[in-house]
């Protein structure tokens, strides 16, 4: 327990509060309701080529307002898997090794906490928002940790044999029905799965189904598929909602962040 906290201790002090705009105005896609207010149950916008519109900025919620981090964060961020039977984590020998020394770290080498890019998926599951941007042939998701982003290509390329490994891989992305599938690979190992520091290799693949329930809620399913550290692929579903009054900002890590590892060493 103590372990687990002063993690979150960890990595919302490397965090910013989230974005804030001052007299933002509501966007003019997000449907209101007779008091003014945003209709965030109203059916799932769609583009003029009739797909899913997945454009907007989004986040994890916590417990508490956008700003307020004092709650409880979200459980994708500490673990990604707390819905998952036990069978179905299925570590290797190696990997449980690596996180039961994580925990004993109390998160010293946590990425943010050395000011390195979460990577996917926990940049979407920090406590600041992110952005879609939805194109025909392109999807581009800014994230404000790290001042990260992604490129997700729906021009029928493939993803590239022998890539140069990166913080956020290579993606690209296809159409289901209404469900917006992506496909990553391409993964440095320096980053985690979650908060908890549940490892990969660079032999990951990441599969994300992305599905907008309605104006202010979408679902992402993302499946781990890392045969050098799991001994099958898993899956976790991600809630996000929308943020409807402010936009993704300039993100900086704190200055000299050995101070928050030295926090943490205590």
């Amino acid at each position: 327990m103590r372990a687990r906290l002063t993690l979150c201790v960890l990595l919302f002090t490397a965090l910013p509060a989230a974005a804030q705009w001052q007299d933002y105005p509501l966007s003019k896609s997000v449907p209101r309701l007779p008091d003014g207010k945003p209709d965030i149950t109203a059916p799932t916008p769609r583009t003029a080529e009739g797909r899913p519109d997945l454009s907007g900025v989004w986040w994890v919620a916590h417990t508490g307002e956008e700003n307020d981090l004092t709650g409880p964060p979200p459980k994708f961020l500490v673990n990604l898997a707390a819905d998952l039977k036990p069978d179905d984590l299925q570590m290797l020998p190696w990997a449980a090794a690596v996180l039961k020394r994580e925990g004993a770290l109390l998160g010293l080498n946590a990425p943010m906490a050395k000011c390195l890019p979460p990577g996917v998926p926990l940049n979407y599951t920090t406590p600041t928002p992110f952005k879609i941007v939805q194109t025909p042939e392109l999807v581009v998701m800014l994230y404000e940790v790290a001042n990260s982003f992604r490129q997700v290509f729906l021009d029928g390329r493939a993803l590239p044999k022998d890539p140069n490994p990166t913080f956020v891989g290579y993606s690209v992305g296809t159409w289901e029905g209404d469900t917006f599938i992506v496909e990553s690979n391409g993964f440095n190992d320096k980053t985690w799965l979650d908060g908890r520091g549940l490892p990969h290799t660079e032999a990951l693949r990441i599969t994300e189904r992305y599905r907008r329930v309605d104006v202010g809620h979408l679902e992402i399913k993302v499946t781990i598929d890392d045969p050098r550290t799991y001994g099958k692929p898993w899956t976790a579903t991600i809630p996000a909602e929308l943020l409807t009054n402010t936009d993704v900002m300039e993100y900086v890590c704190a200055e000299n962040e050995k101070s928050l590892q030295h926090m943490v060493g205590k």
